[in-house]
């Protein structure tokens, strides 16, 4: 087939024009920025468009399917001339499922732990030698590329709720159709595109709907918002399957689990890891992986890329980096790391970055969620609230909505960097806790140069 990708420089786009082109497809694209590392990639593969932009040359009867991003606009050229052609036109999640209607397919879900419940479950079915393609949201390690596209018959996939593409408003995780589903907890998101929580909720009413007929839905009972939903809105023609904490201890800072009579160290901690874990147990489960070999498999996972990476270590302090940010992610990163280090000093920073989390009438969802640090502090640049065409957030806004008297509240680049040089890092953890890069602050450098 020969695949035209609009917008082919996105993060997963680019990473599925590549999966099509190695399965042996024709594969052509355009966009008008393309970032690093999506620009090398796809020169490997000799797949970078030869000039930047849109054009409307790019597109005719040759071309059997387009797939469209979601930073391509509704004006766009290329789209237009593909309309005006009556070419069939994707969003990238209906592309997914034109290629695995023949596959077993797995959905990942939720407002939190979808990337890493997948990344647990693809860890473990690769140590178990199963066959599968996939799709995940992070560079995972032993993985080449975050999305692959294969003859295999099972497929993977993270299951978000963000709109498929311009044209396709309602979220991708609608069009997967999955045989097994996971959904590990819902707390309000996308507020731009969501605006009130029942419109939210409703989201994952659909989704449970969309699971085909004798399929099961794997969900997070310890969640009471998804508990309930789950339970008014009960199927007779699918299976359920509650899960919650497994059987664990920590001793020494590490986290020893039980499933069955089957036991190990882990390399991963904190409540909402070990949940995420039984809900991949419970998947392997339906693709018969008994829990010896779940267990086996699982103890040598040392998690996602930026979901509690420990990027430092020496005899008095620890670093992780985590990409939560939006407040029940925020909360349970916290909680974890200080359920694993009890007699330890924790320095919390969170970065505001999204378009929810910089939103004022947001900000009281976050209250109590870093509570649980010793030190924290909420730090926020001038101009990702410009990139957004946002309204300045006031500090004492941060201050009411997170509900915490001694929160420092930072705005800028360089007192963030005085904040953090004049902590005490003895005997502490540092939990750095962003979707963005700190206004482009160079971490490895500031802890080399800071933490002794």
């Amino acid at each position: 087939m020969h695949i035209h990708f609009i917008s082919i420089g996105g993060s997963v786009m680019h990473q599925l024009a590549i999966a099509l082109h190695k399965k042996g497809n024709e594969v052509t694209g355009s966009d008008d920025e393309i970032f690093e590392p999506a620009k090398s990639n796809l020169e490997k593969e000799g797949l970078l468009p030869k000039q930047i932009g849109w054009n409307a040359d790019n597109i005719n009867v040759s071309i059997d399917a387009v797939i469209l991003g979601m930073h391509a606009k509704e004006d766009n050229p290329e789209l237009l001339k593909a309309k005006e052609l009556g070419l069939k036109i994707y969003s990238f999640p209906e592309y997914i499922y034109e290629e695995s209607k023949n596959k077993k397919r797995i959905a990942i879900g939720g407002s939190h732990g979808k990337t890493t419940t997948t990344a647990m479950l693809m860890h473990v079915l690769k140590k178990n030698h199963l066959d599968f393609d996939y799709l995940v949201g992070a560079r995972l390690e032993g993985f080449a590329q975050s999305v692959n596209i294969t003859d295999a018959p099972i497929i993977v996939c993270e299951a978000d709720e963000y709109p498929a593409s311009t044209l396709e408003k309602r979220p991708k995780f609608h069009f997967l159709f999955p045989h097994i589903a996971v959904l590990t907890g819902i707390a309000w998101d996308h507020i731009n595109v969501f605006p009130t929580f029942e419109i939210y909720l409703e989201q994952f009413k659909i989704f449970i709907n969309t699971i085909e007929k004798d399929g099961i839905l794997i969900y997070n009972e310890t969640d009471e918002v998804l508990k309930n939903l789950v339970e008014e809105n009960k199927r007779n023609d699918i299976r359920y399957q509650p899960y919650h904490l497994p059987e664990h201890s920590i001793e020494n800072g590490k986290t020893i689990l039980q499933i069955e009579d089957a036991t190990a160290t882990l390399q991963v901690f904190g409540n909402h890891n070990l949940l995420n874990l039984n809900a991949g147990y419970f998947v392997c489960k339906e693709l018969g992986i008994d829990a010896q070999h779940f267990v086996d498999a699982i103890k040598t996972f040392n998690g996602a890329a930026k979901r509690l990476e420990q990027i430092f270590e020496n005899e008095n302090t620890v670093v992780y980096r985590d990409f939560a940010h939006a407040p029940s992610k925020v909360k349970a990163t916290i909680d974890a790391v200080k359920q694993q280090f009890p007699d330890r000093k924790i320095i919390a920073v969170l970065e505001l970055h999204t378009y929810s989390s910089l939103n004022e009438n947001f900000m009281q969802q976050y209250n109590g969620a870093m509570n649980s640090a010793d030190v924290a502090a909420v730090f926020y640049a001038a101009h990702a609230l410009k990139l957004k065409r946002m309204p300045p957030l006031p500090k004492a806004a941060v201050v009411a909505g997170f509900g915490k008297n001694d929160l420092e509240v930072i705005n800028d680049k360089n007192k963030l960097i005085d904040f953090l040089q004049n902590q005490s890092y003895n005997n502490s953890v540092l939990l750095l806790m962003s979707s963005g890069d700190y206004d482009g602050l160079n971490i490895q450098q500031f802890l080399k140069e800071t933490i002794h």
